[in-house]
């Protein structure tokens, strides 16, 4: 993949098409904090975009075509970003085109970014957000401090962008999708797993792995390779840890066991290469956190961050939005929302949610994401939601895809062996969530079913 060949510093401002996502939004932070004048366009006003209007970040959502701002007209100095998902036809984006502006998707405006500071890539089919979080977190904390690109709205920031113009070192999430992680140019990587995903786009197992594969040897030669002991992919400095509740799955150099979960805190031991740490204790839950922990664990290790500060980050830290996070935590009702759209995920998120919570029964509302994610891991989704008391189905979320014959929600829930289960639109969902008597409720999912949190959350406090 041919990487972006401009220099950031020949632009003094940046102007987004579709700067109203998640990670369109934290670089037009990030501009913003540089001090440049940054506008853009979205289609659709939201928290988000509001937030970035109060940060000073001029945003329209009206399609202007040639009109847009005047002081973004200057080709020579305007660094122009846009998301693949706005449309081909959008009158800004062919105006930018037909003009010869300097235009750039995300992931290579990001590249340039990693060639002007030491980066440290977190990729994964699972994981990144949480995992790039903690990291960033944990070096904040630290004298080493550095700035960081999310995929999520980290709660100790509440954003998705941290700053520090002293530091060096840049936390980013080396995204697969569309081979996107191919622009960067890392010091160092965290491989959170390699499992099949987005198989629309690689075609089968082997292609994801030689795109993983790929990106590693991207790496710096002086820098290192953090993977999970089961991801498949290979570096000459690489470094493995693993995560299991047993000693007797102990397989990497760094290993995660004994987790526990007492007076409303997690914890677990960490066998390191010279030594064990005991008792650390880990500011959100979930199994799968412990693995991401330890990843973060070993980066600052290896970045020359004290145990002392490494444990004091990792107790304080405090999730990421939708990401196992919880709306209400009463003693007759727990609900959590959480991000899972692939099948490990899920399962990572009901075995948490079954440890912490022994038997309480569940309700879910799950939405899957994509009809070809959905045909790809039919059977593996049916199973996982199988371990669900009360599972309720919304109608698959598109995003960019037109419907596969035969991949409906109501196909999914056939193979669905729960006792109780049914596909509902939103406002039944949430109509159903106000009146089952499951002491947890959960909802799931990468699409918008981020619209009936609030409800239901209304709805379970009457």
């Amino acid at each position: 993949m041919q990487k972006a060949n401009s220099n950031i510093a020949q632009f003094d401002r940046a102007y987004f098409i579709g700067i109203g996502g998640i990670g369109m939004s934290t670089l037009s932070r990030y501009f913003n904090d540089l001090g440049w004048k940054v506008a853009g366009y979205d289609k659709t006003s939201t928290s988000l975009t509001q937030k970035l209007e109060d940060e000073g970040i001029d945003i329209h959502y009206d399609d202007l075509g040639p009109a847009i701002p005047e002081f973004f007209q200057d080709k020579d100095k305007t660094l122009v970003i846009y998301t693949p998902a706005i449309p081909i036809n959008l009158g800004e984006l062919m105006h930018v085109k037909h003009n010869d502006f300097k235009l750039f998707k995300r992931a290579e405006v990001l590249g340039m970014i990693t060639r002007n500071s030491k980066a440290i890539g977190v990729a994964g089919t699972h994981g990144k957000t949480t995992t790039s979080t903690i990291l960033a977190h944990i070096l904040h904390t630290s004298s080493l401090k550095c700035n960081a690109f999310l995929g999520g709205i980290a709660t100790n920031f509440n954003s998705n962008f941290v700053s520090s113009k002293e530091s060096q070192l840049t936390v980013i999430e080396a995204d697969e999708f569309d081979r996107s992680f191919l622009h960067l140019n890392p010091f160092a990587s965290i491989i959170t797993s390699t499992d099949a995903d987005h198989l629309d786009i690689y075609g089968s197992q082997d292609q994801i792995l030689e795109g993983f594969q790929e990106y590693i040897n991207l790496t710096h030669k002086e820098g290192f390779v953090v993977k999970h002991v089961n991801a498949n992919i290979n570096h000459p400095n690489l470094i493995t840890y693993n995560a299991e509740i047993s000693e007797s799955s102990m397989l990497a150099d760094y290993n995660g066991y004994n987790l526990q979960f007492n007076n409303g805190q997690f914890s677990f031991d960490l066998e390191i290469p010279n030594g064990l740490w005991r008792n650390i204790i880990l500011g959100i839950p979930g199994i799968h956190n412990v693995a991401n922990a330890i990843a973060c664990i070993i980066t600052a290790i290896e970045l020359g961050v004290s145990e002392k500060t490494i444990r004091l980050s990792l107790e304080t830290f405090k999730g990421v939005k939708r990401r196992f996070e919880y709306h209400i935590k009463a003693d007759h009702k727990i609900y959590i929302d959480d991000y899972a759209h692939h099948p490990t995920e899920i399962n990572a998120l009901i075995s948490s949610i079954k440890m912490l919570y022994p038997n309480k029964k569940i309700t879910a509302v799950f939405q899957p994401h994509l009809f070809s994610r959905t045909q790809d891991f039919f059977l593996e989704f049916a199973e996982e939601l199988s371990q669900i008391d009360d599972i309720v189905l919304l109608p698959i979320y598109p995003a960019r895809e037109e419907p596969i014959s035969g991949i409906t929600s109501n196909a999914l829930l056939s193979k669905i062996n729960s006792s109780q289960k049914r596909v509902l639109n939103k406002r039944e969902a949430i109509e159903y969530c106000a009146t089952t008597q499951s002491e947890i409720i959960v909802t799931i999912g990468a699409g918008d079913i981020d619209q009936i949190i609030q409800p239901i959350k209304q709805a379970l406090s009457r």
